[in-house]
This record gives C-alpha cells, structure tokens and sequence, in this order.
C-alpha cells in the first residue's frame, strides 16, 4: 500500500472505523440505492466493508495490495468475496453489479490517468441503470501532514464531472461536505 506508517496506523484504526460507519458512509450514500450485488474498489483496511457487507446481500471487494487483500480474506471471506487485483483491470466479468463503491482512496491511485482508467473500469462492471458512488479527501493541513512520504494524488471536484462523463457515465453529480475536507460523487451507467 502506497501509505506511510502513521497513514496505515490510522487507517487501521478502531477510531477511523467508527468514523466510516457514523460520518463518512451516511453521508457519501445518502440517497443512494446500492441494489443487491456491489462492488468495493480498494477497500483498505477495511472500515467501509464492515459497514457494507451488513447493507447489501453481495459484496465484492478488489484490493491491489496483496499481503491486505489476505487479510480481509481471512476477517471477511465468510460475508463477502474478496479478490486481489488492480481496480483498473479486475478479472470481473462486464455487466455484474447494481453499483460499484470507493471511499478515501482515489488520492492513493499515483496519477490521474490511473483513476481514469478505475472510472472505466467501474463503468465497465456495472449493469446497465447501476451506480457508481464514493467519496474522497480533499487537501487541508492536517491531510497533508497525515501524508508526508506517501502517495496524494488528491481528485479536483471542479474537474470530477468532466472525467466521469468521459468514462461514460450520465447524471454525475459531485458535492462537497458543508465543513469541506471531503467530496462525494455519484454517476449512472445508461
């Protein structure tokens, strides 16, 4: 994982969870349908999979870290698949779920080509109607230190809209929390 220690400490964390599943997750979802079959890109740790995997029926998670993705085998392969591999080219086939959810990862993905190619790769996997929502940090004093030595590829929400039409989603719709330091988008594959 392109993290630095205290990054992964508090990603890892018991309080980050809690956050997740009181703060972050109600606010990034509010509205949003997720159907019955969802896909997680880059879920981490984990905090946002414990949340969803007690929201939906069928939960899939793709994780590009080898050594995590084992991890969230062994905690949650009972409840939902976990599968290793790049969010930008996953051995999903096209077409397979209602939505498809990343939270507080885009600004790992190195370059902007890369989460482009995420975008594409979300649109691909969902069923014609499906959802692709999510959220991400956005750049403040504290983001920046938590990230010293670490990969910031921070989304810029004035160009977000843009780039998910380019991937082929409709209705895209991109917001910023009221007391800033986070995004949310939400976009429909027609």
């Amino acid at each position: 994982m392109p993290m630095n220690q205290i990054h992964r400490r508090i990603c890892g964390s018991e309080k980050w969870a809690l956050k997740t599943r009181e703060l972050l997750l109600p606010w990034a979802l509010d509205g949003v349908d997720l159907g019955t079959d969802v896909l997680e890109i880059g879920p981490g740790y984990g905090a946002n999979l414990r949340v969803l995997v007690e929201q939906v029926p069928h939960l899939t998670a793709v994780e590009v870290d080898a050594a995590t993705a084992r991890l969230l085998d062994v905690a949650w392969g009972e409840r939902a698949r976990i599968v290793h591999a790049d969010g930008a080219a996953t051995p999903l086939p096209d077409a397979s779920f209602d939505s498809v959810v990343c939270f507080t990862m885009l600004h790992h993905v190195p370059t902007a080509e890369q989460q482009d190619r995420i975008f594409a790769e979300a649109f691909r996997v969902l069923r014609p109607g499906g959802t692709f929502a999510g959220s991400d940090s956005l750049p403040g004093l504290r983001f920046r230190l938590i990230h010293f030595r670490d990969t910031m590829n921070v989304v810029d929400p004035a160009t977000l809209p843009a780039r998910l039409t380019r991937a082929g989603f409709t209705d895209v719709a991109v917001g910023v929390h009221e007391q800033g330091g986070s995004l949310r988008f939400r976009a429909r594959r027609p």
